[in-house]
């Protein structure tokens, strides 16, 4: 007779025969984080702030792990009852029911461990997760321009959500199934040594073969995956709305369908294989997993019938059985303990990495909040590279005087919008100084700096939240008026009060719900609601049509009467309006003058004007006499 165990209350993971968790993947194998103290210290601090509720976990393991052998125990008992001469019911029956508390016990104990593990888990998880977003916050603008926005979420969400995994499942599971091991070890060899030794000795051969089969199919499941990517690949592009438009338009259609075939035989091919894998290897180890009991009770009965132990009992023999059965996962699962350790690692390593990316752009020592009655902007032989490359900038001298205009005119990619981004501090200087008044914007406090900018870009950006929301960003205490006349000075206020939620209408997704023109209006109205002491436009107007712009123009006008202002524009009425205009090539100032002056000395200004500025000028003509 084979007692039907239950599984162990503290045992974690599910019992799978050859699956590919226990192998490391080729880029795994490369990517191996190195183990030192100092990466244990840190994963450990982030554990120590819940350092009882850990110790009620592994207590609540450690009483799991003596619970989960009573029901071996229990059941050689109860055959033992059952065959003795005594034939006591009572004693049967008080035996049944002490399995029955055991268990329920087990079972309570084990809902209560996994409700501290998994609160212990979240909160780690959340810690974790606000210093992650807060680092994230103040890692400066070249960061995000330079890393893919796909990585920085999976570090913030998925990296981060693994540590639940690594805490309940890595961390839970050694301590778990050692102390299974553990108990389960000492049992045997305190109900019978010999026994036990022959226990002992059948394990391997049933977890190594399981081990090598695995690897096998870890490989073809690995190839199948890849496989798959591909498919989805070609699912992606040709079925997309741009992808399955250029097929029709190329009459494509049968030449993709043969490409899909050929993959999807392939991808169909190799997982059959894999299915197939070791499946004669499952049928031997099933019956060996039967015989291996077999063989303990054959040296059980040998002992019994032989008289060579009179004290060992049929019962003693099937407690030896269910606890070697007990012994199998916890066995298997420890061996693949260096998997689950590398790769818990791995998600640490990954986390810190992000974690110790220098901010690079922070508040001095010192910070400084100077009264801004001047806001004179100087450049002063600015020079700055992204990260040590090319030169951006390369020796940028020029004055923003108090309350004047300055236009900036140049090709794309000459440097405009790293110059206005230096005021910021979006991108500090690698050589030079940026001043205002007569203070280096790195000695400013920096949310006191930035508070006294107004910046409208050219690629507008809106919450996906209500225009109201929106605009509240600016000056959350603004009141309705201040708003309504924001709105007004932007050109986009009968526009909002034309909507049939008004103020209360939702933008969508980036502003999507909204057309170009109307996103950079409010975006206007939002810098206006900020009442900035300098105001900062990068091609604020380029997304209006001529007859939004010439509406706003003489707003913006308004808005940058008094206040320092540097713009970049395309539009020859933004130009013509600046008290200055200057000329960049390849990173430097090269013409500084009015429109006239400029039309008569710059080769390059009069090449935009021809290009750019001259003939929008002669289309609104145009449009005018029509």
């Amino acid at each position: 007779m084979r007692p039907m165990m239950p599984p162990p209350a503290g045992m974690r993971g599910p019992m799978r025969l050859g699956g590919p968790r226990g192998f490391l993947t080729e880029e795994e194998k490369q990517n191996r984080p190195t183990v030192n103290a100092a990466l244990l210290k840190r994963i450990l601090r982030y554990l120590l702030p819940y350092k009882w509720q850990f110790l009620a976990v592994f207590a609540a393991l450690i009483v799991s792990a003596v619970l989960g052998l009573f029901p071996a125990i229990i059941t050689g008992r109860i055959v033992d009852a059952i065959v003795s001469n005594d034939r006591n019911l009572r004693s049967l029956l008080q035996l049944v029911l002490l399995a029955f508390f055991v268990l329920a016990g087990a079972q309570v104990i084990s809902v209560l461990e996994q409700y501290i593990n998994s609160w212990i888990s979240q909160k780690i998880i959340y810690d974790m997760r606000n210093q992650m977003y807060d680092h994230l916050q103040h890692m400066p603008h070249a960061f995000f321009t330079g890393e893919k926005q796909g990585d920085i979420i999976t570090r913030l969400n998925s990296d981060i959500n693994g540590v639940s995994s690594v805490i309940s499942g890595v961390l839970t599971s050694l301590i778990s199934n050692t102390l299974t091991v553990a108990t389960c070890v000492f049992t045997l060899f305190w109900t019978d040594w010999r026994l036990a030794v022959v226990g002992l000795l059948v394990l391997p051969l049933l977890i190594l073969p399981t081990r090598a089969v695995g690897k096998k199919r870890w490989k073809l499941v690995s190839e199948a995956q890849a496989k798959q990517d591909e498919l989805n690949q070609r699912v992606e592009e040709t079925l997309s709305v741009s992808g399955s438009m250029l097929v029709k338009l190329f009459t494509k259609e049968k030449e993709e369908y043969e490409k899909y075939r050929a993959v999807n035989h392939e991808a169909t091919a190799i997982t059959i294989r894999e299915q197939r894998a070791g499946s004669w290897f499952h049928v031997f180890l099933g019956m060996f997993i039967q015989i291996a009991p077999l063989l303990i009770y054959f040296a059980g009965g040998f002992l019994i019938i032989g008289g060579r132990d009179a004290g060992l009992t049929v019962g003693d023999v099937s407690i030896v059985v269910a606890l070697v059965n007990r012994l199998y996962q916890p066995v298997r699962m420890l061996l693949n303990l260096q998997v689950d350790f590398v790769r818990s690692l791995a998600l640490f390593s990954r986390i810190f990495e992000m974690l110790d990316r220098p901010v690079g752009i922070e508040n001095p020592a010192h910070p400084q909040c100077p009264p801004l009655e001047r806001c004179d902007i100087v450049f002063s032989d600015v020079h700055f590279s992204y990260e040590g490359t090319k030169e951006v900038l390369k020796g940028i001298d020029f004055t923003v005087p108090n309350g004047k205009m300055v236009a900036i005119v140049g090709t794309s990619g000459a440097g405009k919008s790293t110059v206005i981004g230096m005021i910021p501090r979006l991108y500090d200087v690698s050589a030079g100084a940026v001043r205002i008044g007569q203070t280096d914007v790195r000695d400013f406090d920096l949310a006191y700096l930035r508070r006294q900018i107004g910046m409208v870009t050219q690629d507008t950006y809106l919450f996906n939240g209500t225009i109201l929301e929106n605009l509240l960003y600016a000056k959350s205490d603004a009141a309705m008026e201040e708003i309504e006349n924001a709105c007004k000075i932007a050109n986009i206020y009968d526009f909002i009060m034309g909507l049939p939620e008004r103020f209360d209408t939702v933008v969508g997704n980036r502003g999507l719900k909204l057309s170009g023109g109307e996103k950079q209006r409010v975006s206007i109205a939002r810098a206006v609601l900020k009442d900035p002491r300098i105001l900062i436009l990068d091609e604020a107007t380029s997304s209006l049509d001529s007859i939004s712009e010439n509406l706003i123009q003489e707003s913006l006008r308004t808005v940058m009467r008094g206040r320092t202002s540097l713009v970049i524009a395309h539009r020859l009425s933004t130009v013509i309006a600046a008290d200055r205009i200057m000329v960049m090539e390849e990173g430097r100032i090269t013409e500084t003058g009015t429109h006239e002056e400029l039309l008569t000395k710059s080769a390059k200004y009069k090449e935009l004007y021809e290009t750019q500025f001259k003939r929008v000028l002669d289309y609104e003509k145009s449009r005018q006499n029509a």
